[in-house]
């Protein structure tokens, strides 16, 4: 029959045609369609010839086609046929589907609907004839019939697409359903309908199927609903990742249909869907946009849904190619900056973190970004790469005017700032231990910054490099050409830049000749550079390489301070080059820093300062060192037995015109043999058996260093202070030259002292005579110390106020201090009888430590051998701690006569010494405080390291300090201490800090701290400050503070009386702290200084409340959320005017508390106001009503605040006339001065009324906005608000009528009503022009 069509078809007979199509019964003509395409013969000529015999003028041509049609699309979906074949029908199909009637199409497109329901797609190539059918149907003018009425074909397609989207899908047919959207016009509101449905879908596919659909949701968004396809996308993913996450956590999960995917299948599928969008977005900028504007959006609101892993890694891998990397970045850092802040502020009230129990940080999520790009990422690595370097640049460490930048390296940073620039860090090192084809990129960039960067603080980069290093030494050596040209620009860069930098490539030197080599030769030149920096560069070079270059059979440096990347470079160390050529290379080194020893102080200093580390670290140097440094004393030395002084200090100036230098700072050249010596005596016997034979000549030194040391002791005792030119009568003045020379003696003659004092003590052995000497050494340096202090006091201008740096070393502060203070052994206690008998001595080995600590806390570092090295500066600051705090708490300052005298006691010493210790340790060693904590404990000083208790361990300290501050309130008036009192309370402070708020121990000292501040009437202002300003900083981590700051306010209220002097104020005081002395200025600011830090908590949560009103998604939980919010933000606010309402009706003294109480009601009021706008907008988007917690809060501002504020004013206005008043009497008295006296006047009344005029108009914006709100919401909130009378024009009606009653009694009947009417009118007028102004506003 088929052959027969074909044959009919050809012989343009449609009249036969029709003839033979007619005799075939439905399903005759099916199985000869099947039977034709499954023999794959001739199937479009046949269906060419059926649609030719079927013309659609006649009702059954129409029917025999849809026949066809509803037989055909099973038939293609069914897989039986080749895909040409099926192009080849689908393609005809297509064609002749335009020239169907409307009926027909929509039947035709309801039975697609039914086959997608049914779920019977496998190739979804029908879905081609689908669209077209769709295309066709929308450009119908016709009515259909759709269930009982009609549609026209634009609402007919609608409806399909409606039940389309609403009918179950098989997930194999998604991909095929979006790709068929593409091709048909559709509206905004259908558009978002399919987006929606598809978007559902992903969670019902398999992972793999994920890319290739986003890809044709993103081609689809061309047309529309970015916003929505994006939003989908990465909320999709984001869950991913959190239930991930939670996966890891939970391993054994208990739902088994809940174990997902492989954590590699997961990312990959991520990373190929982040490709898709770049790729899409490269082709449609809009798209990148919608991105950037999406993610802004969202962050306002909920930066944990905006900004997650999924959406940071696609907006740097977005980044990279387009012109969008300036918005990304900025979006990016003012979330990290944000996030930050946020979560400072989080950390810093109780309040707060009650009401944000989760807290979000974006700083974890990018690094989990860093952590992702792993698997294949390459696309976000340059994204990370760029942000990491911009954020390091943006937020910088700053460089102090004229000062030296402070070092942010070690310790907790607390600033935002400082947290991103570290973030920055992080980000980087990551990535290059990650990424390996990235990493000499980085490299470039780090030695290019260093270099370029040199003016402003590059420190940040070099801990980077230096990380760098440490994590891939190897890596430097493909860059070596890099490293090298940095080396050749070190001359030209500032001294702490080349340490820095020098230390952190010292690895490579180790494994490359080349560099080594090359660096050698910009060392040499720089020796001989004029500049004194680059000698200095090139001293401290050589320095690194002696430490660093070891020779064979030198001593295993177990002391070693530095171990960077020796682990992995050790193989190559002795494999490049023997032991012989390292000895030659390090002599040859020698020989150039000897030339170093004729040059400025500078380099020489450099030099001694660094020689004791290159001895420790490679001991076979000693030799040639020691005898470098005997020849060099000898210059200086003289030899007589009985000569005074026994150094030549003249050899030690240089004059230059009328300039006076020092050349040669002796006392830094024997603190260096000192050391020196010392290391050497007491490692010399390890090196005896390795070296008989050198025995005799090491000997030869070392008994001639003895010998020296000894004769200079001796004679430096018996030397009077005129042997050196130095007496009371000496000139000490800094601007002459002679006072210059005396000054640069004298600090020589107490270095050398000091220098001398540790030698004796150390090789004393606890001998009466060597501790004799040492006294005898403190006294010279005392007398010359005494006059330096003396002279300094008298010139006010001169330096000399600083005390000279102590030559004494960290060690040997701490070994000194335990002797003295906690050497109980009966064999020592004759010998330190000697040093204990000396008050002074005792004072001075204190404050040495003092200056010690100040000296670590400053620079992070000591002078003198272990300076540098954080371990021991630890051990000493444990060893120095124990006995300063032993020497506080067991001798109380009251005991101490030496306290009248002159100076400070040494328990006060003690004392500041421990509080710049624990702060210290706070910003050094904030990882170690456990440890410091268990060392101070002298119970259990051995006990084990396993797991310390810091609550317990400060809580421990926390009760010694506060029986002595206990002591001290209870002692009588003539011997409280102010500054001890206030220096116990700073301490306190800094020790609550490692209390756990929410531990027992925490709030007993809270406990305490409150009875201590009801208890104690304190009238020593400074202290008063101290002990709120700790009771505060408690308070806000246990609770809200707004109750205690209304009792504080009351009890100002009551101490200084009411603004209306008749009114009597009932005394109720709840602190005794509070008094006539300390009420203003110092409390009344403390509370107000707390009351603002409350207002912008309640400005943050209000803003926060914001975003989530205005987030659509509006869940049960959001809004059980926002209601949280909302309550306590109007109860801190309730609170709050009750502590303002005492505060205005105080009679606070003119000056700095009216001043900061105006500005902080006027930020009140600013509040208030963008609280009702947040209700103005509830109101506008939903229908709610405002809550009766609201309404409370305007009564409580109406009557309890805006009338006192007004009254207030008047109080303040009144004051100030006063006071132009009393100078106008003063200028009728002098004539001379007068005009001054009244402008200064003038602009003092000018200056403090200023911010009247700004909280009039804060009230009145709050009782615009109320008007707003009250119309809004149809509760009329303004019945609780008086009309104000605070204007630059006011007629007080009691005060003008009893004026009027006692000037006219005869018409007392009739005036007071005229004028009382005639005020009314007046006022009227008044009023009248503001409402006009306000309404143009």
């Amino acid at each position: 029959m088929a052959q027969r069509i074909l044959e009919l078809a050809a012989e343009e007979a449609p009249e036969r045609l029709q003839e033979a199509l007619q005799s075939l019964g439905e399903s005759e003509l099916g199985d000869m369609v099947t039977r034709q395409a499954l023999k794959g013969r001739e199937t479009a000529a046949l269906l060419r010839g059926i649609f030719k015999g079927s013309p659609c003028s006649q009702r059954s041509g129409v029917l025999r086609r849809l026949q066809v049609y509803k037989h055909c699309i099973p038939l293609v979906e069914s897989g039986d046929l080749n895909l040409g074949k099926v192009s080849e029908i689908i393609g005809l199909l297509m064609l002749e589907a335009r020239q169907l009637p409307g009926h027909a199409l929509a039947e035709l497109a309801t039975l697609f609907v039914d086959v997608v329901k049914g779920g019977s797609l496998s190739n979804g190539k029908s879905l081609e004839l689908f669209s077209t059918v769709l295309t066709a149907l929308a450009s119908l003018k016709e009515n259909l019939a759709y269930g009982k009425g009609e549609l026209n074909g634009e609402e007919f397609k609608k409806q399909l697409i409606n039940t389309l989207c609403s009918s179950k899908w098989d997930p194999q047919s998604v991909i095929h359903l979006a790709n068929m959207f593409r091709d048909i016009p559709l509206s905004g509101e259908e558009l978002q309908f399919v987006v929606e449905k598809v978007l559902r879908m992903f969670s019902k596919l398999d992972l793999q199927e994920i890319p290739p659909l986003v890809y044709q949701l993103l081609l689809l968004s061309a047309k529309g609903s970015k916003k929505t396809v994006l939003e989908g996308i990465i909320s999709f993913f984001n869950e991913l990742d959190k239930r991930q996450k939670e996966e890891q956590r939970v391993p054994q999960s208990m739902d088994l249909k809940v174990a997902t995917m492989p954590l590699d299948q997961l990312r990959h599928v991520e990373g190929t869907v982040i490709l898709h969008i770049v790729s899409v977005i490269n082709l449609d900028q809009d798209l990148g946009k919608e991105l950037i504007r999406l993610l802004k959006a969202e962050q306002q609101k909920d930066p944990g849904r905006a900004l997650c892993p999924f959406s940071v890694a696609l907006l740097l891998s977005v980044a990279v190619k387009h012109r969008l990397q300036e918005q990304i970045f900025d979006l990016l850092k003012t979330s990290i900056t944000r996030s930050c802040k946020d979560l400072q502020f989080l950390q810093a009230s109780k309040f707060l973190q009650d009401l944000f129990p989760q807290q979000y940080d974006v700083t974890a999520v990018i690094l989990e970004v860093v952590k992702n790009s792993a698997f294949g990422w390459d696309h976000v690595t340059q994204g990370l790469v760029d942000l990491g370097f911009s954020l390091m640049e943006s937020y910088e460490p700053k460089k102090p005017f004229g000062g030296k930048t402070a070092d942010t390296s070690s310790g907790l940073s607390k600033m935002p700032a400082q947290q991103a620039c570290r973030l920055g860090a992080s980000i980087l090192l990551e990535t290059f231990k990650v990424h390996d084809p990235i990493r000499s990129d980085i490299l470039e960039q780090v030695l290019n910054r260093v270099l370029t960067k040199a003016a402003s603080p590059v420190s940040h980069f070099i801990d980077l490099l230096s990380n760098i290093v440490v994590s891939a030494p190897l890596v430097l050596q493909t860059s070596s050409s890099k490293v090298t040209e940095t080396f050749d620009n070190l001359s030209f860069l500032p001294i702490d830049t080349v340490q820095g930098l020098l230390r952190a490539v010292q690895p490579l030197l180790k494994v490359s000749m080349s560099a080594r080599d090359s660096l050698i030769l910009v060392l040499q030149k720089a020796i001989f550079s004029r500049q004194l920096d680059a000698r200095k560069a090139a001293v401290a070079g050589f320095l690194l390489l002696l430490r660093n270059f070891k020779i064979l059979g030198s001593l295993s440096s177990s002391q070693c301070s530095q171990a960077i990347g020796a682990t992995q470079v050790q193989a190559d160390v002795h494999a490049c080059y023997n032991s012989a050529a390292n000895e030659a290379f390090c002599l040859e080194i020698l020989g150039s820093l000897r030339r170093c020893l004729s040059q400025q102080s500078d380099v020489r200093l450099m030099l001694y300062e660094g020689f004791y580390d290159v001895l420790r670290r490679n001991s076979q140097l000693a030799s040639s060192i020691m005898e470098m440094l005997l020849s060099q004393i000898k210059q200086y030395y003289l030899p007589q037995p009985d000569l005074l002084p026994p150094l030549k200090l003249e050899g030690c100036i240089m004059a230059q015109g009328d300039q006076i230098f020092l050349q040669e700072p002796l006392a830094h050249l024997l603190c260096c043999i000192q050391h020196c010596l010392a290391w050497y005596k007491s490692t010399v016997h390890l090196c005896q058996q390795a070296e008989d034979d050198d025995e005799e000549e090491d000997v030869g030194f070392e008994q001639n260093f003895e010998d020296m040391l000894e004769s200079v002791t001796r004679r430096m005792i018996k030397s009077e202070l005129e042997d050196f030119e130095l007496d009371k009568s000496a000139d000490f003045s800094l601007s002459s030259g002679v006072g210059v020379k005396n000054n640069i003696y004298a600090i020589q003659v107490m270095g050398i002292c000091e220098v001398l004092i540790e030698y004796n003590f150390n090789i004393g052995n606890f001998s009466k005579n060597k501790f004799e000497d040492v006294l005898g050494l403190f006294t010279c340096y005392n007398k010359l110390s005494e006059i330096l202090k003396e002279k300094a006091g008298k010139n006010k201008s001169t330096l000399g106020n600083k005390t000279a740096r102590s030559f004494l070393s960290m060690g040997f502060v701490s070994t000194l201090l335990t002797a003295l203070f906690r050497d109980n052994a009966q064999s020592h206690e004759e010998s330190l009888g000697v040093l204990r008998s000396s008050t002074e001595f005792l004072r001075y080995a204190v404050s040495v430590a003092l200056q010690k600590v100040q000296q670590l806390e400053e620079t992070g570092q000591t002078d003198g051998p272990d300076g540098q090295n954080p371990e021991k500066m630890f051990q000493n600051l444990c060893k120095i701690t124990r006995v300063l705090l032993w020497r506080y708490t067991s001798v109380p300052t009251v005991v101490e006569e030496s306290g009248k005298k002159k100076g400070k006691s040494i328990s006060l010493l003690c004392l500041e010494g421990l509080l710049r210790i624990f702060n210290t340790v706070q910003q050094l060693y904030a990882a170690r405080i456990p440890q410091f904590l268990q060392a101070l404990d002298i119970t259990d000083g051995d006990a084990e390291e396993t797991d310390i208790n810091v609550t317990e361990k400060a809580a421990f300290q926390i009760r010694q300090f506060q029986r002595s501050l206990v002591n001290q309130f209870s002692s009588a008036e003539d011997d409280f201490n102010s500054k001890e009192t206030q220096s116990l309370i700073t301490v306190l402070s800094t020790l609550s800090k490692h209390l756990d708020p929410a531990s027992q121990q925490f709030l007993q000292f809270l406990t305490w701290t409150v009875k201590i501040c009801k208890e104690n009437a304190l009238e020593d202002v400074a202290c008063c400050k101290g002990l709120l300003s700790l009771l505060f900083s408690l308070h806000v981590l246990y609770k809200s503070p707004v109750g205690l700051l209304r009792e504080l306010a009351q009890d100002i209220h009551a101490c200084l009386g009411d603004i209306d002097q008749d009114m009597e104020v009932e005394s109720r005081s709840h602190f005794a702290i509070v008094n006539a002395k300390t009420a203003a200025p110092t409390v009344c600011l403390l509370v107000l200084a707390q009351a603002d830090k409350v207002l912008e908590e309640v400005d943050w949560l209000i803003k926060k409340l914001t975003s989530l009103g205005s987030d659509a998604s509006d869940s049960s939980q959001a809004s059980n959320q926002s209601q949280a919010l909302e309550k306590g933000v109007i109860l801190q606010l309730g609170t709050l005017l009750t502590v303002y309402h005492e505060l205005v009706q105080t009679a606070l003294p003119a000056g700095s508390c009216v001043d900061t109480l105006l500005r902080s009601l006027s930020k009140t009021y600013a509040i208030l106001t963008s609280l009702i706008k947040h209700y103005i907008q509830a109101c506008r988007s939903t229908s709610n009503t405002i809550p009766g917690r609201l309404e409370k809060l305007v009564k409580l501002s109406g009557s309890h605040l805006t009338p006192q504020c007004y009254s207030f004013i008047t109080y303040v206005q009144n004051i100030h006339s006063e006071s132009l008043s009393f100078a106008e009497e003063k200028k009728k008295k002098k004539k001379e001065d007068e005009a001054a006296a009244v402008s200064t006047a003038m602009a003092k009344v000018l200056r403090e009324t200023k911010p009247i005029p700004n909280l009039i108009f804060a009230i009145e914006q709050y009782e615009k906005f109320l008007i707003h709100l009250s119309k809004k919401s149809k509760v009329n909130l303004m019945q609780y608000m008086k009309l104000s009378t605070s204007r630059d024009f006011r007629i007080n009606v009691s005060m003008l009528d009893s004026t009027l009653q006692e000037h006219n009694t005869e018409d007392a009947e009739n005036e007071p009503d005229n004028d009382q009417s005639c005020t009314a009118e007046q006022t009227d007028e008044n009023q009248e022009p503001k409402k006009k102004k306000r309404r143009k506003k």
